[in-house]
């Protein structure tokens, strides 16, 4: 594999700036270490796990990727803060755990107070060696700016309009975000590009717009190691470009609407629950319709977090190939760039001879006795 070299890479010991995604009640193990067994980084979603869950799923990793017990692990674990909100003041803290596991990068998203969190990983590290890369998840230019200036984490993830999952209703899209964040920070933490990304043309365009890394998650739900079942992922499979729409609705119906201010959801929308939304039917009818429907099978009601680039596959493969693929594809697309400028350059430094003038042609006899009667040639 050719390696495509970053701040990301520099920064984690990798080859490859294509990171898997924390996908609560979609990530597992086996997805995250796939990716990092390519030479790529992996996160696993810490959603609503608990400590024991969560070491049980770091420990399978570990185990995969043939790493050493007291040995850094290759893999991130992402908190949502007002999940942490809860489990960080319970008997059971969740956070010290994972850094026990020695991971070797934590991923904060969705909180009021991200800050505490943060906080509590560099006081673990401050009594040892190993030291956890911390992440955060920005979806404005001034979340950015606060993240790199006060907080000091060690990476921005910009995470665009068009991500799966959550996210905020005013995040810009990532052709514009990116050299926004680029421009207020030009000496700033990497950067990691999120929302949207499915292919490795894509990767190698935001690699070159300023990104030092990308995200994938709804492309990594097309793998038989993400936890979606397979009904969930035949409704993927089928999905088109109108297919996803953002939406509190989602989070209404699921019971888990204590997200921050402006963040919601982007889901498969192309089905009961969103017609019952749009419908005006009320949240307690809404809620028992989508438990009646998951209850007896339906997929009616399926919650299938997915981002604009669900179009854009069509079939179901280990993830390691889909790692593969994408990072081929992209290491083409930015070969195939320079081609660009070297025709232009050719064009500049050598500019084509003016066209040669046509030889004269020799006058025929007949034009040659008319000159000599009237003194000038007749056209």
């Amino acid at each position: 594999m050719q390696p495509i070299s970053t701040k990301i890479t520099q920064l984690l010991d990798i080859q490859s700036p294509i990171l898997a995604a924390p996908m609560a009640f979609a990530s597992t193990a086996d997805l995250a270490a796939a990716v990092t067994g390519k030479g790529g980084y992996g996160f696993v979603g810490a959603g609503f796990d608990t400590s024991e869950q969560l070491k049980t799923t770091l420990g399978s990793a570990r185990k995969t990727l043939k790493i050493a017990d007291d040995a850094p692990l290759p893999i991130g674990v992402g908190f949502l803060g007002w999940i942490c909100d809860m489990t960080e003041a319970s008997e059971d803290p969740r956070i010290p755990t994972v850094l026990e596991e020695k991971v070797t990068a934590v991923w904060f998203a969705f909180g009021n107070d991200l800050l505490k969190y943060i906080n509590t990983v560099r006081e673990y590290d401050a009594k040892r060696a190993h030291k956890t890369k911390i992440f955060c998840c920005c979806n404005s230019v001034d979340e950015a700016l606060r993240a790199a200036n006060e907080w000091k984490v060690d990476v921005i993830v910009a995470q665009g309009v068009e991500a799966g999952g959550h996210g905020s209703s005013h995040s810009p899209p990532l052709l514009n975000f990116i050299p926004a964040v680029k421009a207020a920070l030009p000496h700033g933490p990497p950067i990691v590009a999120a929302g949207g990304i499915a292919t490795g043309a894509q990767v190698a365009g935001l690699l070159t717009m300023g990104a030092d890394a990308v995200v994938l998650g709804t492309r990594f739900l097309f793998t038989p190691e993400c936890q979606y079942t397979e009904q969930m992922k035949n409704v993927l499979v089928a999905s088109t470009w109108e297919s996803t729409e953002r939406s509190g609705a989602y989070d209404q119906a699921f019971q888990t609407d204590f997200w921050p201010a402006h963040v919601d959801g982007r889901a498969i929308s192309t089905n009961d629950v969103m017609k019952d939304f749009k419908a005006g039917l009320p949240l307690e009818e809404r809620i028992n319709r989508y438990k009646e429907a998951n209850a007896a099978g339906s997929d009616s009601h399926l919650i299938m977090w997915a981002g604009v680039g669900v179009a854009q596959t069509n079939d179901i493969r280990p993830a390691a190939d889909v790692f593969e693929e994408i990072h081929t594809d992209a290491v083409k697309t930015l070969q195939s760039a320079p081609v660009l400028l070297k025709s232009v350059s050719d064009r500049s430094a050598a500019p084509s001879p003016p066209p040669a003038r046509p030889a004269a042609r020799t006058p025929s006899p007949r034009r040659q006795q008319r000159v000599k009667l009237f003194g000038c040639p007749i056209f």
